[in-house]
């Protein structure tokens, strides 16, 4: 188990009296890639700005390798930042622009030039140094940004949404490149995403936030496969969440009929929310199905097909197979007792 690198205990931030994060504890491991995940304005980017010191916490502690660092100076922390906007020096080249935060520690230019030659190599420039920045690509910039972060060689660099602005597949390419970077560097990414498929894609340990506060942390296969709510199992992919009875443990009263589940430990006939994947939905002969119900729509998504089966109970649940059945069809649906996720009723 990798040694802690940055933890947070107990950490708030206000915004004229609104809370931007509440009484947050997290910890970062070293050489781990960490994604903070969720909807605008649940506090994922004023974590990072705390993180890099461009905020202080109004109350709780920030530790790196230990040392309380919630007040000292974004310039003394080993950390650096890739913003959304990446901020490059229009006036320097490719070159300069890595080069900057080398020439302001005073290094020697032949140091420069191996460190920078480096940095070109690992983010694919080569041959790109005296280039104009203006004329680059959304990507080649997006490039020459992380290389100008990574040639000081932080012990964690923090990337706040910096794939937002690319189209769809130079944005996959570069998750595939960034994850890469991170494994040869051995450094520890802090990466901000409000898209769960990149944030699933390219993680050690995935942070679900909302409201200011972690609602679940786990590797990506436990946030999709055990949400501990019905606001992560809905934000983490696509779900049918539907209202339920926990007649008693292992078994769940939903769409007009009882069902077994792989859950214990709630109360006798304590409501709950029913989270259940379209992908685990299997159509089956209506005959004898306990859920049932006539196909209203059918996409074709490339993969497999997308379906929304309106249930006999007035229930429209979305369904995704590689089998299709006509709108108009009656179906019927099937699950076993390990596709019946259970969630506890959150109060409001």
């Amino acid at each position: 188990m990798s040694e802690i690198i940055v933890q947070l205990k107990g950490v708030s931030k206000y915004y004229d009296e609104t809370p931007a994060l509440s009484d947050v504890d997290l910890y970062i491991r070293k050489n781990e890639f960490v994604t903070l995940l969720g909807p605008s304005g649940c506090g994922k980017t004023t974590m990072l700005r705390l993180i890099g010191g461009f905020e202080k916490p109004d109350s709780g502690t920030i530790t790196f390798e230990g040392a309380d660092i919630s007040s000292v100076p974004s310039h003394k922390r080993r950390v650096n930042t890739v913003f959304q906007r990446y901020a490059l020096f229009s006036h320097l080249n490719v070159f300069e622009n890595i080069a900057f935060g080398l020439r302001i520690k005073k290094m020697k230019e032949s140091t420069i030039r191996e460190k920078v030659s480096r940095m070109l190599e690992l983010v694919n420039l080569e041959g790109y140094e005296k280039r104009d920045v203006n004329s680059l690509s959304g990507g080649q910039q997006q490039r020459v940004a992380i290389a100008r972060a990574l040639v000081n060689e932080p012990e964690v660099l923090l990337l706040d949404e910096p794939l937002a602005a690319l189209d769809l597949k130079l944005r996959r390419e570069m998750q595939h490149e960034l994850k890469n970077m991170q494994r040869q560097l051995g450094i520890t990414f802090l990466f901000v995403t409000h898209d769960q498929e990149e944030a699933l894609s390219m993680s050690d340990t995935v942070v679900v936030m909302k409201d200011g506060e972690i609602q679940q942390i786990g590797t990506p296969e436990m946030i999709y496969n055990e949400p501990v709510n019905a606001f992560v199992a809905d934000f983490i992919g696509e779900s049918n969440i539907v209202d339920g009875i926990m007649r008693q443990d292992y078994l769940v009263e939903f769409g007009g009929s009882v069902f077994e589940c792989a859950d214990a430990g709630f109360d006798q006939d304590e409501l709950v929310d029913v989270v259940i994947r379209p992908e685990d939905l299997a159509l089956i002969p209506p005959d004898n199905a306990k859920l049932k119900g006539e196909v209203r729509s059918v996409n074709f998504l490339g993969v497999h097909y997308e379906m929304i089966v309106d249930g006999a109970d007035g229930t429209p649940w979305l369904v995704h197979s590689t089998l299709m059945e006509p709108v108009g069809t009656l179906v019927g649906l099937g699950l076993e007792p390990m596709d019946i996720h259970i969630m506890k009723k959150v109060r409001a």
